[in-house]
């Protein structure tokens, strides 16, 4: 039998120590990051105990009678390490289930983790959702990733940019300015889409100082001005573009294809295994960005889907 705790503050330190040593956590898991936005969502995060050592972690939060994968983070899904098995794991959420029915839930929609953010093969928890929940896939939306173990070329107008920004002398550095490429960022989201980005300035300087090597700023300076960039962020063998824009005069000179051009070539002598330029569905139909994917496909990135799953209890 498994005892299941709900999380709280006490925990977090525990909670933390399993993230760090998981076969499938990453930074986003630790309670540093997810609780900058604590007050938007009532964390419902699960703790599982098996012969009172902790087995695995559900960060998750409650709305009305709905348990989610916590919708304040990209992915989710449980949490394991490597003892975790598939009948464990099977019989975890038979008991999971219960427990929910018996405190008043009524569904789960659950958001599972793309294999790129694993160390180890971990869909125990994939198995369980057919097996045991009857599942089914509530959406999909497809991200751009590029194997930096095996590259594919740029397509020719990415090359094309990638000149025409060295033309311009336009260089590419790592900075802590992140106000001069929040402002980009702002006015083209504006622009676009009349948005604003998920983060505010405080919370993106905030994250950085919490997770200093996790959360880096890249730019693109023409001269002394921020033309574009890109917000990563970096979980063990995996870079993930949070952000990425350009201002009108970054787009005409190439800044972005410069960008990537030296993004991927560092990254890849470093050691790093993928590079996830994330998903390029539209947020308010789910439809495909085709412009957007377009531009990612050029740089060499191939389809990974973020899946999401759902179940009545």
């Amino acid at each position: 039998m498994f005892e299941i705790r709900r999380y709280s503050q006490e925990y977090a330190e525990e909670w933390n120590l399993f993230v760090a040593q998981s076969k499938n956590g990453t930074f986003l898991f630790d309670r540093h990051y997810m609780d900058y936005h604590a007050d938007r969502f009532e964390d419902y995060s699960l703790m599982f105990y098996l012969d009172n050592r902790l087995f695995a972690l559900l960060p998750a939060n409650r709305k009305d009678h709905i348990l989610y994968s916590h919708q304040g983070l990209t992915y989710g899904g449980l949490v394991m390490d490597e003892h975790c098995r598939t009948a464990q794991v099977c019989e975890l959420f038979k008991q999971l289930n219960a427990f929910l029915k018996s405190t008043g839930f009524q569904q789960v929609i659950y958001k599972y983790k793309p294999f790129v953010y694993t160390q180890l093969p971990s869909e125990e928890d994939l198995f369980a959702l057919t097996d045991v929940c009857h599942s089914s896939i509530l959406s999909r939306t497809v991200s751009s990733v590029v194997d930096l173990f095996h590259p594919l070329a740029f397509a020719e107008l990415r090359r094309r940019g990638v000149k025409k920004a060295v033309d311009y002398q336009l260089r590419v550095e790592e900075s802590t300015d992140y106000a001069a490429f929040w402002q980009v960022l702002t006015d083209n989201l504006q622009q676009k889409y009349h948005a604003h980005p998920i983060h505010s300035l405080a919370e993106i300087m905030m994250l950085h100082e919490r997770f200093p090597h996790n959360i880096r700023l890249f730019v693109v300076r023409k001269d002394k001005q921020v033309v574009g960039g890109t917000v990563l962020y970096l979980s063990q063998h995996i870079v993930k573009t949070q952000y990425i824009s350009a201002n009108d005069d970054g787009k005409k000179m190439g800044a972005l294809d410069l960008l990537f051009d030296s993004l991927l070539t560092k990254f890849a002598s470093e050691g790093m295994h993928y590079f996830d330029f994330g998903t390029s569905n539209i947020p308010e139909n789910n439809e495909l960005n085709e412009s957007l994917i377009h531009q990612k496909e050029g740089f060499g990135g191939r389809a990974v889907c973020y899946d999401t799953y759902s179940w009545t209890l």
